[in-house]
């Protein structure tokens, strides 16, 4: 019964995305919705992300000095392995996760209210490609910004990785730099945008999904913004360990 079931989510989603990428009907209506969820999703995300990364940058240029540094290694190391996490899992996977958490459940639970109170039935009476015109805009606007989000989350992250050096003296700020830039591979920032691409389409996508499908109330739309976050958290951690082998 939960393979079946597994299946027949599988099925309902497959057939939903297939409804939501066809031409939009009026394009100067999706076009202005496409502006708008970019900067309701996207650009509104930038504070947090800026925030998390700043301290996760630091507390990582610290734990790295005080647990891996010895006399035995080179002074650049802490700057070498903060500027490697950073680049090839936070600003991308982890950095998705916590966006999961905050874009997923708000998509999820917006659509599922207009789902309950019958604003999707009145689309679709009047012959509106309601899942087009409410979750096209909402991926591309998301694909969109995420590249973005994940460049600033990784210069932010090494400007913490400086405020401990500056501030908190614990290495000095020209050994972090040689770290910075030892074998700097740039293959591993596009491989890292990548990644956030496919991210970006399961965390607007996935929560689309149980949103758009939500029955009965209230209790429900809840319920279904709870499964849609934890859905978006496992298909990313499972993603990231085939996309990774992939492009590495």
């Amino acid at each position: 019964m939960v393979i079946y079931k597994w299946l027949n989510s599988l099925g309902r989603y497959l057939e939903l995305m297939g409804r939501t990428f066809q031409r939009p009907e009026r394009m100067r209506m999706f076009f202005k919705e496409y502006l708008k969820e970019m900067a309701q999703l996207g650009v509104n995300s930038i504070g947090i992300v800026l925030l998390i990364s700043f301290f996760i940058g630091a507390v990582i240029c610290i734990q790295m000095k005080l647990n891996i540094q010895s006399p035995w290694m080179p002074r650049w190391t802490t700057g070498y392995v903060t500027r490697e996490i950073m680049l090839l899992e936070f600003s991308s996977s982890i950095m998705c996760l916590i966006l999961a958490g905050k874009v997923g459940s708000n998509i999820a639970s917006e659509i599922g209210t207009m789902r309950v109170t019958q604003q999707i039935d009145a689309l679709d009476i009047m012959g509106v490609n309601s899942a087009c015109y409410l979750i096209l805009p909402k991926v591309l606007g998301l694909i969109t910004i995420m590249p973005f989000l994940v460049i600033f989350s990784s210069a932010t992250g090494i400007l913490g990785a400086y405020g401990t050096a500056y501030i908190g003296h614990v290495l000095s700020p020209e050994d972090l730099t040689s770290g910075l830039q030892h074998a700097f591979n740039p293959w591993f920032v596009w491989m890292s945008i990548i990644k956030s691409l496919f991210f970006a389409f399961i965390i607007s996508s996935v929560p689309s999904y149980f949103g758009y499908t939500v029955e009965g109330g209230s209790v429900n739309v809840g319920k279904a913004s709870t499964d849609a976050v934890v859905s978006s958290s496992v298909l990313i951690l499972c993603s990231d360990v085939f996309l990774t082998q992939l492009l590495s």
